[in-house]
């Protein structure tokens, strides 16, 4: 038995590998120690053996309740991921896995790679609406990279939209790729209608270091991203502060931040009615959004989410409150589960990279239904 993390976003410490019904494994914090949540491993035994991995520091990770009908996910060829047996009890975590290959790769949710960031940026750049722009580098000295689409025309709207600012919170990415190639599908009518209205600039992941690193919420230095947008500093979060500076030439008239929860099992919107600026326009248009993602997506749901903020009292250092502060914009957080939404549930996959990337597909619509009115 081997089991390796020594790779891309791979993230597990192994205690003991004494007793393969008792493989005793551990979650490396992020840097500063203050997060953890995601592993990401590869196994290597015997065809037809059976294993148990137990995780014993899950009852110390960041959200304990994210344990709570969770089910890991696994994959033999890194393409589809289907789901494990799992429980968690007495804070731990046990995975049990019979293998049907060599070797098999176990993670919170299924990892979306640098590599695969990568090969995204160069499919999309061949496009002759699309144009990537370096907008600086991380603390690791890794790119950070905007997607433009449009034909920069001053007159139309300018929708931005960001995705894994929390590194571990892969479904994002994997919501970007979908929305990103449906975009730009000359066959789609709902792209090629929103590029005639809009602009759009997109970052497909805002924190490759921590995403390179195996982290679940923070950069290189330990830095939450989405508390950094009231004073982003080239110091602690270049990724926010270039951003920022890059939103200030263009403008915003709706940013959407696409995001993973770990305990709620749904898919849903946090919006920016807490700030003190928050206007019967800009409920108008997030009414007009959400109404336009239901109708898109039946995964989608307006039941169940966050708590709403109270008038002014909404916490301005997180990206979807400062955003809308800043430019007088629409501005939603959008939630995707780590488990499964429990009002479509799939037992063999739960929310799985394909469910996101559809979802990424179905935001289009709600963009669409909007961008007439958001100047």
């Amino acid at each position: 038995m081997h089991i390796s993390a020594n790779f891309d976003a791979g993230n597990i410490e192994v205690i003991s590998l004494e007793d393969k019904q008792d493989v005793q494994l551990k979650i490396r914090p992020d840097f500063g120690d203050e997060f953890f949540q995601w592993f990401n491993f590869r196994l290597t035994g015997e065809v037809g053996e059976q294993y148990v991995l137990n995780i014993v520091n899950a009852g110390e990770a960041s959200y304990v309740e994210g344990w709570n009908d969770y089910q890991a996910v696994a994959s033999y060829d890194r393409d589809y991921w289907f789901r494990l047996p799992t429980t968690y009890k007495d804070g731990k975590l046990s995975i049990e896995v019979e293998l049907e290959c060599e070797t098999i790769q176990i993670a919170y949710f299924a990892p979306y790679s640098y590599e695969r960031h990568q090969d995204l940026l160069a499919a999309v750049q061949v496009h002759p609406l699309v144009t990537l722009e370096h907008l600086g580098e991380t603390l690791d000295k890794r790119d950070l990279t905007l997607v433009k689409v449009g034909d920069g025309d001053d007159s139309k709207p300018n929708i931005w939209i960001t995705a894994r600012q929390h590194p571990g919170e892969t479904m994002a990415e994997w919501l970007i790729e979908g929305l990103l190639y449906s975009l730009l599908d000359g066959d789609n009518p709902t792209g090629k209608r929103l590029l005639e209205k809009a602009n759009l600039y997109i970052v497909p992941n805002m924190n490759p270091d921590g995403s390179a690193r195996g982290h679940l919420r923070t950069n290189a230095v330990g830095t939450n991203l989405n508390r950094e947008w009231e004073s982003p500093s080239l110091e602690k979060s270049p990724e926010v502060f270039h951003v920022m500076k890059k939103m200030d030439e263009t403008g915003v008239d709706l940013f959407y931040d696409v995001h993973g929860d770990e305990a709620l099992p749904y898919v849903f919107l946090a919006g920016s009615q807490g700030t003190p600026s928050y206007s019967d326009r800009l409920a108008d248009l997030r009414e007009k959004f959400s109404d336009a993602l239901l109708l898109a997506s039946a995964d989608f749901q307006t039941e169940f989410g966050y708590e709403i903020d109270a008038p002014g009292q909404a916490n301005m250092t997180v990206a979807t409150n400062a955003v809308a502060e800043r430019y007088d914009c629409l501005a939603n957080t959008l939630e995707m589960p780590f488990k499964d939404n429990v009002n479509l549930p799939n037992k063999d996959t739960g929310w799985s990279p394909e469910r996101s990337i559809k979802f990424g597909e179905a935001s289009l619509v709600a963009m669409l239904a909007v961008v007439d009115e958001l100047r």
